[in-house]
């Protein structure tokens, strides 16, 4: 993942000096904890399932979802090395029930088993790739994903209006206009129906200080309708 400052990814605010400010920011911009929310109420998690939070960050996401299932095997990865170790210590202070299983890795090469998982999820991730890094992340996705298993996506989206598009262009000029053109196009769908999955929909939006949030949800096909590879 290309970066300003390191060549495999780009930081969660844009330089790594921010690093340190992502939680305060993120719970005073864009609404994390009503976006954070829908998405776990959306998953709707079950005991037992093992679920993946993809560019984690500081792991309040994956936090939050074995909160609000304890039985829940949660498993995050990001190729921050620094914000994996705010994630581990987030977790120890306020007392996570369960070891989350943190890795540090790129989201297009997933170090886990094809079907290892009933749900992958992200937030506020895929706009930091490039068109080709959406493509082979999503294909990732699809394959680390169990049959009839859900991808949930948090990111910004289509603007709602003129304010909204007006309020994006900050991050567009922090993160970069190519890996965020297919967000603001509403394409993030289109690269989800290219790796395979059915079911698309957009669940909800989010008008936030930063712009249009979208939540959206797709299906990987039961086992018997997955197209054999060619």
């Amino acid at each position: 993942m290309t970066g300003k400052q390191n060549p495999q990814f780009i930081p969660a605010l844009g330089y790594h000096w921010l690093t340190p400010f992502y939680d305060l920011i993120a719970q005073f911009t864009v609404r994390e904890q009503t976006i954070k929310r829908a998405l776990i109420r959306q998953a709707d998690f079950q005991g037992g399932q093992k679920v993946l939070d993809i560019g984690c960050g500081t792991g309040t996401l994956a936090l939050w979802s074995q909160q609000a299932c304890p039985d829940l095997a949660v498993y995050g990865l990001d190729a921050d090395q620094k914000m994996l170790a705010k994630a581990k210590a987030k977790a120890k202070a306020l007392g996570a029930r369960a070891e989350i299983a943190y890795q540090q890795g790129t989201s297009d090469q997933l170090p886990y088993r094809t079907g290892s998982f009933e749900q992958v999820f992200s937030s506020l991730f895929f706009h930091h790739l490039d068109r080709p890094q959406k493509e082979a992340t999503s294909k990732e996705i699809f394959r680390v994903l169990q049959p009839g298993g859900r991808l949930l996506v948090l990111d910004w989206g289509k603007a709602a209006n003129l304010l909204m598009r007006a309020l994006f262009l900050p991050v567009q000029l922090v993160d970069g206009f190519a890996s965020t053109k297919d967000n603001i196009a509403g394409r993030l769908p289109d690269i989800f129906s290219l790796a395979g999955f059915d079911k698309i929909t957009i669940t909800e939006t989010f008008s936030t200080l930063f712009g249009t949030v979208t939540l959206y949800s797709a299906l990987k096909p039961d086992a018997e309708k997955v197209p054999p590879p060619r």
